[in-house]
């Protein structure tokens, strides 16, 4: 892989990508979602681990589910997008590893500590979530990616019964300029790096 994606790419993934807080209404195919996830999913995690979950939010019941326990700055936003993702992490996570690292069959076993298993969970399927926003950038789509919500509600209507906790959200669609903030500063290298 020596070949560079050429200057248009790199402004429609980075440089001119810009986070949407109005959307286009029309809705977007569950074929598109697929293909989103289809290429997010190549990301890499920590011993193959892919820890997050995805609960693609598109019905009008639950938008109003999600939105209801959502701060009034984003109820708006996931009422409006097409589609809200609600990434999330499994605390069972290690118990696919035979199936995604054969060969180290035993992985699982290594996962004993609730709260180091957490860690591993939260920081990979944060990953995770930032190949999902690469992905659909890729194929032409805008992004709203928030906090500001209740994890807990989260959890108890989208993953209750289970062991997933809820990491973060991402609007998807085609974006509209309503609500768009100015280009905001980023850091310079020598603000935020070394090289040693």
């Amino acid at each position: 892989m020596t070949a560079r994606l050429d200057d248009p790419a790199l402004d429609r993934i980075f440089r001119t990508a810009r986070t949407r807080n109005g959307w286009q209404r029309d809705p977007l195919p569950e074929s598109l979602l697929r293909e989103i996830y289809d290429l997010a999913k190549f990301g890499p995690t920590a011993a193959n681990s892919m820890p997050a979950r995805f609960i693609f939010v598109t019905s009008p019941g639950s938008k109003e589910k999600l939105a209801s326990v959502a701060s009034p700055g984003n109820q708006a936003k996931i009422k409006a997008a097409p589609a809200t993702v609600i990434i999330g992490y499994d605390l069972d996570f290690p118990q696919t590893l035979p199936k995604l690292f054969p060969h180290a069959p035993k992985m699982k076993d290594s996962f004993t500590d609730p709260v180091a298993t957490e860690i591993v969970a939260l920081r990979n399927s944060s990953l995770q979530g930032a190949y999902l926003i690469i992905a659909a950038r890729s194929l032409g789509l805008d992004c709203g990616p928030m906090s500001g919500f209740d994890n807990s509600k989260v959890d108890a209507l989208f993953f209750a019964g289970t062991k997933i906790k809820s990491n973060f959200l991402c609007s998807l669609g085609y974006g509209t300029d309503e609500n768009l903030f100015g280009r905001l500063p980023r850091h310079s290298f020598e603000d935020v790096c070394k090289v040693v």
